[in-house]
């Protein structure tokens, strides 16, 4: 755990000692901002709806541009190898830089929360819906990272881990929406798959174990082959 803390510590301070982590942040609230007022002012609706119908779409880029450097550009540098000499295994690194880039979501999210409270002056919010929505969302970047991480993984060239990852969370995230097209069988199967199906079962404000166990599945999963990846080089 020490180590955990130890690699997430100087993954979180890197962010924000460069300009990645301000410039996410500033776009992502310029994006939620906007829709927030649009439907607030201009279609005169108390609600938040509109801010997380939009973020799983923001997602698809945020998360792959703060995971594609977090072990392509060690690779690049150098300094992985530094870091697998270390008494730290590899699953330490790969959670402390999780971990990391989790918080940093986590911190443009908290940001978010300012519209919630404006909201509460205004009308009635559904606050079940609302707190369902922000734990969907924890969820569905934790899943983004994962795999973020794991592009990170496979090649020096962070431009590279950007599109496979960003291919990788598109491809989960569209699933439901194409399965009109399939047969039911398939449906069901690529249903249980998509990343929006359980962000959108999770948002209304119903916690379901099935979403819990698939989310934290799909986590574990990456961050092994993560593990896995990282092993290779290791004995490479």
């Amino acid at each position: 755990m020490k180590n955990i803390l130890t690699i997430f510590r100087k993954e979180l301070k890197s962010y924000f000692n460069s300009p990645v982590a301000y410039i996410v942040l500033v776009v992502f609230l310029v994006i939620t901002g906007w829709f927030f007022t649009s439907s607030l002012f201009l279609s005169g609706v108390v609600t938040m709806r509109n801010v997380f119908d939009i973020i799983p779409f923001i997602f698809l880029f945020f998360i792959p541009a703060i995971s594609m450097r977090t072990l392509s550009e060690e690779k690049k540098s150098g300094t992985i190898e530094l870091l697998l000499t270390k008494p730290v295994s590899d699953l330490d690194i790969v959670l402390g830089k999780f971990f990391a880039a989790l918080a940093l979501t986590c911190i443009a999210l908290a940001f978010t929360l300012i519209y919630v409270i404006s909201l509460t002056f205004i009308g009635k919010i559904d606050t079940g819906a609302i707190i369902g929505s922000y734990i969907g969302l924890i969820f569905m970047s934790g899943i983004y990272i994962s795999i973020g991480i794991f592009a990170s993984s496979l090649t020096e060239n962070q431009v590279v881990a950007f599109i496979i990852s960003f291919l990788i969370v598109f491809a989960l995230f569209l699933l439901n929406k194409v399965l009109i097209f399939l047969p039911a069988g398939i449906a069901s199967i690529l249903e249980y798959i998509s990343i929006d199906y359980h962000f959108s079962n999770i948002a209304r404000g119903v916690i379901d174990s099935r979403d819990l166990i698939y989310y934290l599945s799909g986590i574990t999963i990456f961050v092994l082959l993560t593990k896995t990846s990282l092993e290779k080089r290791r004995w490479s």
